[in-house]
């Protein structure tokens, strides 16, 4: 499915983090934002989670599970932390055929993701690296058996053309898998959580990346996402079965999942 900017596009608002942006602005502020971030990007990840991200992502891939004919599209992966993961999943069971395929609006992430699958000795042939939109992915119909997409839906301006698009690019029996910040139940922990998002991640982006903005962006962003329900909602509706989520660490983060049958 291709969506052309209208009228209303232009026209419309919706939200960068806490500020009111119109439609038409979103994806270029987005853009930006990762831009400047690019190369202290995956530093980050480790300091304002303590290195737990790294924890959720290889639960990510074990619930995916992927099997010698898995064909994987890993979507604002740029970075390559995903599709590694995949890759070392494959290869510890002996799969050395494995190949996935990286797809991410930014270049300066790709360019990332590209030398550190250098340095880590992966080959052109075990991962490709495509510059493309969510929301209108440069990928034939019915061509991949999975799609993941981790901590990269919130930043896009239409949820449901994203989801559209995945379900697009899978094969009947394919599955959708997204790895995404989330809201906690507990309003103590969430509080806590607040407090630690707001008051201290945009200081670690000062001191280590030396961008303050971008991670206030990014904090407010995670406010912004549909909780947990409401996303399965969406994903329901845009025509997957089988539906389900299951929160990490008190539902700071969540896996949803669903097939297209």
């Amino acid at each position: 499915m291709s969506y052309m900017k209208n009228e209303e596009d232009y026209s419309r608002e919706t939200h960068f983090g806490f500020e009111t942006v119109k439609e038409s602005e979103k994806a270029e502020k987005v853009h930006s934002v990762f831009e400047v971030v690019a190369s202290k990007y995956d530093l980050m990840n480790d300091a304002m989670s303590f290195g737990i991200h790294r924890i959720w992502k290889d639960i990510f891939i074990r619930r995916l599970g992927p099997t010698a004919d898995t064909r994987l599209l890993d979507v604002a992966g740029g970075t390559g932390d995903i599709a590694f993961r995949f890759l070392n999943y494959l290869n510890a069971a002996e799969n050395l055929n494995a190949c996935v395929t990286v797809c991410d609006i930014n270049e300066a992430m790709l360019d990332v993701g590209r030398l550190r699958a250098k340095k880590l000795g992966f080959s052109s042939e075990q991962i490709s690296w495509l510059q493309g939109d969510a929301e209108k992915l440069p990928v034939n119909d019915a061509s991949f058996t999975a799609y993941t997409i981790a901590f990269g839906i919130r930043n896009v301006t239409h949820i449901d053309r994203v989801l559209e698009e995945a379900y697009r690019v899978l094969k009947p029996g394919g599955r959708f898998m997204c790895l995404e910040f989330s809201q906690l139940n507990n309003k103590m922990l969430q509080w806590m959580y607040d407090q630690y998002s707001f008051q201290v991640i945009p200081v670690m982006g000062q001191l280590i990346a030396e961008q303050w903005k971008p991670y206030q962006y990014l904090v407010e962003s995670i406010r912004q996402f549909p909780r947990q329900e409401d996303f399965k909602s969406m994903i329901q509706n845009a025509g997957f079965c089988q539906v389900n989520y299951e929160n990490l660490s008190f539902g700071i983060v969540a896996i949803h999942s669903g097939f297209k049958l």
